[in-house]
């Protein structure tokens, strides 16, 4: 995973791949997508990074920059205050080549999930999921 990155730029800047426009008739979901792929990175909010990673868009860039959101907030969720399981659930339930591909991200994933202790039954599934699926030396 490239690190560091430049939040100023788009995934299209730093992928240097514009996608077409899409169709007419399409999802807004597809809208959606294409639409976030042209903002800086930087600019994105949790839920908009939480529906690009679930689309496996623009991982390289993107994981890094949720996990560090999600580094931040889980002591805040430990202590009773909001947590975005939503980007939570995107970035645990992606492909374990992704992390495989980026131990040390996900060693630092891995630490902050385990300071979450008020998770819904849906999202600590999916956690323990990814835990498990982690080689042992992460």
């Amino acid at each position: 995973m490239p690190q560091p990155v430049d939040r100023s730029q788009s995934l299209e800047q730093l992928e240097r791949r514009r996608w077409p426009d899409p169709p007419q008739d399409t999802t807004s979901l597809v809208r959606s997508v294409h639409e976030l792929r042209r903002r800086p990175i930087g600019t994105l909010e949790p839920d908009e990074l939480a529906r690009l990673i679930s689309q496996d868009v623009g991982l390289p860039w993107l994981l890094p920059l949720a996990v560090e959101i999600l580094r931040a907030t889980a002591p805040g969720q430990a202590a009773g205050g909001w947590y975005d399981d939503d980007l939570l659930y995107a970035v645990v339930t992606r492909r374990p080549e992704v992390w495989a591909d980026a131990p040390d991200l996900a060693r630092t994933l891995k630490e902050a999930v385990a300071i979450l202790t008020d998770l819904s039954r849906y999202v600590k599934d999916e956690v323990d999921g990814f835990l498990a699926s982690l080689p042992k030396e992460i």
